[in-house]
């Protein structure tokens, strides 16, 4: 893996995948797009059409397919968690070699499904803080002021996540490499989950929410930390809601948006983590329990 020219597969060319799929193809990389066949056809004919504030708006050409033929350099997966292990059939083992497998998924307990499919050594989850949706096949917006990535791994070679953070870096992400995985994970979901769940749950941006219901968003704070603590993984409750504070009052959870359209919620990937951690350490977490309950009643409704 070299920054002048890299091979980089891109399993879910969605909000976040399709995003960086064209940054990186903008910056001269080979990239290459794993979608269903509509969305490839779409991608091979039209390329990502990318609408940001940050990096304007441009057209990128990317390759596509449906499953992977050739061995990259690293493979970014982007899907949802609904459809990950389903979306693995377009990333057979015997195609990946040497690659590596990086996770942008919501949660804590993939990298343990991934490292099942591929060498554990080459898996290497990844952070993304991103607002960025996918309007329609190969067309993305992206709304948030910053692309940020942290990329980690506890058994991957240092020098393979040095030699793919600048990589990302050149073609636009703020990126970092971090040196405790369990940190990196709980970090975004200490932060992520109380966001997700409150904002899905009452269906407002996170200005009303930190407003209107700053209570609950102060509990689920709390007892989120508790158990990112309990799971060794030390978190700050008072900066948690300083960054909440310090975000758009317009900014909406991805989880949210996929309420808004109907779309699968990735509730047990969150939620129910978050509640498996909890039963495993001991952490009672009332709030957090009645409000995965009353998203997965309504998700059954």
């Amino acid at each position: 893996m070299t920054n002048d020219r890299t091979t980089v597969a891109v399993l879910g060319p969605g909000g976040v995948g399709g995003l960086l799929a064209a940054l990186l193809a903008r910056a001269g990389h080979r990239v290459i797009c794993l979608a269903g066949p509509e969305t490839a056809e779409t991608l091979h004919t039209d390329g990502i059409r990318v609408r940001s504030a940050r990096f304007g708006a441009f057209t990128a050409r990317v390759e596509a397919d449906t499953v992977l033929r050739a061995e990259p350099d690293a493979v970014l997966i982007a899907v949802k968690h609904t459809a990950l292990e389903a979306s693995l059939d377009r990333i057979p083992s015997s195609a990946l070699g040497d690659a590596l497998l990086v996770p942008f998924l919501n949660g804590v307990e993939h990298p343990a499904l991934l490292r099942a499919h591929h060498r554990p050594d080459r898996v290497a989850p990844a952070v993304i803080r991103v607002e960025s949706t996918r309007v329609a096949p190969g067309v993305v917006e992206h709304t948030s002021p910053f692309v940020e990535v942290d990329l980690t791994g506890d058994p991957v070679p240092r020098p393979r996540l040095d030699a793919l953070a600048p990589v990302l870096a050149a073609a636009g992400p703020t990126t970092r490499v971090l040196p405790d995985e369990k940190a990196a994970l709980w970090a975004k979901m200490a932060f992520l989950a109380p966001f997700a769940l409150l904002t899905t749950r009452y269906g407002l941006p996170l200005g009303e929410v930190r407003t209107r219901h700053r209570d609950e968003l102060t509990a689920l704070v709390t007892e989120t930390a508790a158990v990112s603590t309990a799971d060794g993984a030390p978190a700050d409750p008072a900066a948690a809601l300083a960054r909440y504070d310090g975000f758009p009052a317009g900014m909406k959870s991805s989880m949210q948006r996929d309420a808004e359209a109907g779309r699968a919620l990735e509730l047990d990937a969150i939620g129910g983590a978050l509640l498996r951690a909890a039963r495993r350490h001991g952490v009672p977490v009332p709030v957090a329990e009645r409000v995965v309950a009353d998203l997965g009643e309504r998700t059954r409704a």
